[in-house]
């Protein structure tokens, strides 16, 4: 009876160490995906401000639609730039919450 007691507290154990191991590295994830967003929004933000600044002192129409087509180019590279790197950060937190619920499973085998 103490012998099955003790592989109870043990189980628990594994199961609270396996828990708080994958909430950490949650925790880590969203951490760098809040600084990745947050150190875009700030490049976009002032990449934006620059190209108003930039369209105000534009000389003729034809100089607008060059810094503006400009702006429009540049902002969709970063933007798709900005999603593949989010997307693998995403990847990255799954995989990293997911190692030590797979190490308990193993280990419960």
């Amino acid at each position: 009876m103490i012998k099955n007691f003790e592989d109870f507290q043990k189980l628990g154990q594994q199961n609270v160490d396996a828990a708080m191991k994958m909430f950490g590295e949650w925790s880590k994830g969203w951490q760098a995906i809040a600084a990745e967003m947050t150190d875009y929004t700030k490049r976009s933000f002032e990449e934006g401000t620059a190209t108003v600044e930039k369209l105000l002192s534009a000389k003729s129409l034809e100089q607008a639609v060059e810094i503006q087509t400009g702006y429009a180019k540049r902002a969709y590279d970063d933007y798709m730039l900005q999603v593949s790197k989010i997307g693998g950060l995403y990847a990255d937190l799954a995989k990293g919450a997911y190692k030590p619920v797979e190490r308990a499973l193993q280990g419960a085998r």
